[in-house]
């Protein structure tokens, strides 16, 4: 079924309205006629026709330029072609009509091939502007759905990265961000000349804690060591890291060795305070720590694999030398 355009004339002549009323209707558009200004404007609201044929002298207090301005003036009229109708030729009432917005003039007496040809070419104007418009809707819908999910992939990829990241059962640092992060500090380390400390916590007799009370209760442990190493540390950049089974270690940037030492302490002293019994220690009747602490300033002789080694050397002989204690390392 094809559309039937709807042409509103405003004019408060009889007989024009009668004469362009049997034109446009033999030419099969739907016709409105209104013969005031304020009639002409409730009409276009309501009806929102596609084109307004628009009278410039009309009585009372709204000519066709008041009209026009105020059709302009509203958002759901503003995008309806109108064309003036005028016996009037002056330049000045053209210019001024195309300012306040109108697409075209006619004048009167009317030519009827000039008035539907001018008719026709803005309708066609009219239908390529709503198509333009909503093909940029869609587009621009396109882009907002588009940049949603660009946004969704972000956060999913940073999820993702946090997740590779994250030990998954301490949900602290592991390994692979441990390696990492220990390697772009010490890069860091060396351009600024500043102290680098490095932690390696062992939770001591793990293995018999495991056996006497079970593997759920182990894994319950390891979460709360990993929280009590989230707590002591004290930049945020600092950071906590499952280094594998039970043994954890912390990554301290521009700390000093007291300062790495008193993290330590704290660190031995949050884990007391847990109060985490384990009956099948042999050092205490409760869960402890055996922790290396090594600090370097990092040069290009040395490597992150240096650090590595002294740090377990210093966690080896916290063991040796009876567990629960701290040991740093030259």
């Amino acid at each position: 079924m094809n559309y039937v355009a709807k042409v509103l004339i405003v004019d408060d002549t009889p007989e024009n309205i009668g004469v362009l009323f049997e034109l446009l209707n033999t030419h099969h558009f739907d016709v409105f006629i209104a013969q005031s200004g304020e009639n002409a404007l409730q009409i276009a609201e309501s009806e929102s026709p596609d084109i307004v044929l628009l009278d410039i002298m009309m009585p009372g207090g709204m000519d066709g330029f008041e009209v026009c301005r105020q059709l302009k003036a509203n958002e759901m009229t503003s995008d309806i072609p109108v064309i003036f109708m005028t016996a009037l030729a002056e330049t000045g009432d053209k210019i001024r009509g195309f300012k306040l917005g109108a697409v075209d003039y006619v004048t009167k007496p009317f030519h009827q091939e000039e008035v539907l040809a001018r008719i026709d070419t803005h309708l066609t104007l009219r239908a390529l502007q709503q198509q333009l418009q909503l093909k940029n809707k869609h587009l621009q819908q396109e882009i907002e759905e588009r940049k949603r999910i660009e946004e969704e992939l972000q956060v999913a990829n940073q999820t993702l990265q946090q997740l590779a990241n994250l030990d998954g059962l301490t949900l602290i640092a592991n390994r692979r961000r441990f390696d990492e992060y220990l390697t772009q500090s010490w890069q860091h380390h060396q351009y600024i000349k500043k102290p680098l400390a490095l932690l390696f916590c062992d939770i001591d007799y793990f293995k018999n804690y495991n056996d006497h009370y079970g593997h759920l209760m182990g894994d319950d442990c390891l979460q709360k060591v990993a929280t009590a190493l989230s707590k002591a540390t004290r930049k945020p950049c600092d950071l906590a890291a499952r280094y594998g089974g039970e043994e954890f270690a912390l990554v301290l940037p521009e700390t000093r060795l007291e300062d790495a030492i008193r993290i330590a302490q704290r660190l031995q002293s949050i884990i007391a305070d847990l109060k985490l019994e384990h009956a099948s220690s042999k050092v205490s009747p409760y869960i402890t720590l055996s922790i290396g602490v090594v600090v370097t300033i990092p040069t290009p002789e040395q490597s992150p694999q240096m650090l590595l080694a002294k740090a377990d050397q210093a966690l080896y002989r916290a063991k040796t030398q009876g567990r629960n204690q701290i040991v740093t390392q030259e």
